[in-house]
């Protein structure tokens, strides 16, 4: 079928066409380092790294390139406030730098902990001032921005097709804005592309107007078209950035004379107790403090349950729910790999077929906008087939069942890395202390001896033990934390 993707600037699914042949170009907004990552800054790298996955699992070439926002993001979007990076260099009483450079590793330690690819260009803003300063000249010469006391500003009412990607009218902005935030502006509406800094400002550049700092915008736009081209695949980041952040990118290329982005990805809030998750109103739960306490993977899983262009409201019920359906697949991969050392040469034709509607079922739900949920459906719909057909299914049935696993699960879905698939705990000591209360409690449910039996399962529970009694006898697996 191919895939097909929600742009939300022609506000349709459409087929993906990659400009060049081969080659697919993406661009994500990343992060503002100014503090610790909260759950929701998770969404966006995996939902982005599983569409970066899907095109190398069909073969294309792709940078993936992710910016790194270390000035010029202040705290109020409308150009007023402090640089986000500055007002917490001030409150731990650091050099601005060492600010980035400690959130920047915080930020990337959690999403590589979660399994994401790292970007092929993480560009900072910082390390990109000329070619920001180059763009604001190209905007000016064209009359599209205008200069005053140092800084300088987009003319957003020479560009009429400002808000074209959020469905905002010029004319519904203007009535609903709100009164000059600083005086030098022609129009509320216009957004600064460069600003003078003010006496004590700790960073800093020379430009043609004076020392100062890019704005917001800006760096995405430069950045992007630079390790891009033109007319670059996609553009992603999360639905709050749709405007002003995104509206004013696509402004200020497509009015320096660019062709800038072809398709628009966006993905939803996380929410916690019905609320968006934001450092600003402090209503978040902190990523390291969740990958400290429950494992990586399952929360990994967790996220994908819901489409990306949903809003997911997290609970500890929920995530609770998520690590035991991520216990069963990765079980059920585990105990595919085991039979495969013992299994003899052969097929098992029901699990053959089993497995091609598997392929064929999650290859349709990714490529139909990614629909990660559907994706997971199709690996539940197949465990049943699996586990009745595992103890006897041979062992070129069983390699492909695991290569199966390993390119849909781990490949695309990024859940299945190496380290997950070895058992936490291990050796011949585990096995024969394990395997032992498990012969003792076998006798005391034959002498009906049931208080003793379930207090024996009970210890190994807290021990992190889990064991489970199926047909072919008791079963034992670690807990996943």
């Amino acid at each position: 079928m191919g895939l097909r993707i929600y742009d939300t600037l022609q506000r349709a699914k459409v087929d993906f066409i990659p400009a060049t042949p081969g080659h697919v170009g993406i661009y994500v907004c990343g992060p503002t380092v100014y503090s610790d990552p909260h759950l929701g800054h998770a969404r966006g790298p995996i939902v982005y790294d599983v569409l970066r996955r899907y095109f190398l699992h069909m073969g294309y070439k792709v940078r993936f390139v992710s910016n790194i926002t270390d000035v010029g993001h202040l705290t109020d979007d409308a150009d007023g406030g402090e640089d986000k990076i500055l007002k917490r260099a001030k409150l731990e009483q650091l050099e601005p730098m060492e600010v980035a450079e400690k959130y920047t590793w915080s930020y990337f330690d959690a999403i590589t902990a979660l399994n994401v690819l790292r970007p092929s260009i993480a560009p900072r803003a910082s390390g990109h001032i000329p070619e920001q300063i180059e763009l604001t000249e190209r905007l000016l010469k064209l009359g599209f921005a205008y200069e005053r006391k140092g800084s300088v500003y987009f003319r957003v009412r020479a560009f009429p097709e400002y808000g074209k990607l959020s469905g905002k009218r010029l004319e519904e902005l203007r009535a609903g804005a709100r009164v000059e935030v600083r005086e030098e502006k022609e129009d509320p509406l216009d957004f600064a592309l460069w600003k003078a800094a003010e006496p004590g400002h700790l960073m800093r550049w020379k430009s043609p107007w004076g020392e100062g700092y890019p704005g917001w915008h800006i760096e995405c736009t430069a950045m992007s078209l630079k390790y891009l081209g033109e007319g670059f695949d996609i553009h992603a980041g999360g639905i709050d950035l749709q405007f002003p952040h995104h509206e004013c990118e696509i402004a200020q290329a497509e009015a320096a004379g660019y062709r800038f982005a072809r398709h628009w990805m966006h993905h939803n809030h996380v929410l916690l107790e019905g609320e968006k998750m934001a450092k600003s109103t402090g209503n978040l739960v902190l990523l390291h403090d969740l990958l400290k306490a429950h494992e990586p993977m399952a929360l990994r899983f967790y996220l994908l349950q819901t489409h990306y262009r949903s809003p997911m409201d997290f609970t500890w019920e929920g995530l609770e729910a998520a690590k035991r359906g991520y216990t069963r697949l990765l079980t059920a991969y585990r105990e595919v790999r085991t039979h495969l050392k013992t299994a003899s040469p052969g097929t098992t034709p029901e699990l053959e077929r089993a497995l091609d509607a598997l392929e064929k079922d999650f290859l349709e739900a990714i490529e139909n906008d990614l629909s990660t949920p559907e994706a997971l459906a199709a690996f539940f719909t197949f465990l049943p087939e699996l586990n009745r057909l595992l103890p006897e299914a041979k062992g070129d049935t069983l390699r492909r069942t695991a290569q199966v696993f390993h390119t849909l699960g781990e490949g695309i879905l990024g859940l299945f890395p190496e380290r997950v698939l070895e058992e936490k705990v291990s050796g011949p000591l585990l096995e024969g202390l394990v395997t032992l209360l498990l012969e003792l409690r076998e006798e005391a449910r034959r002498a009906k001896d049931y208080a003793k039996s379930d207090l024996i399962r009970e210890r190994l529970k807290s021990l992190g033990i889990i064991v489970e009694d199926t047909k072919e006898g008791p079963k034992w697996r670690l807990e996943m934390a």
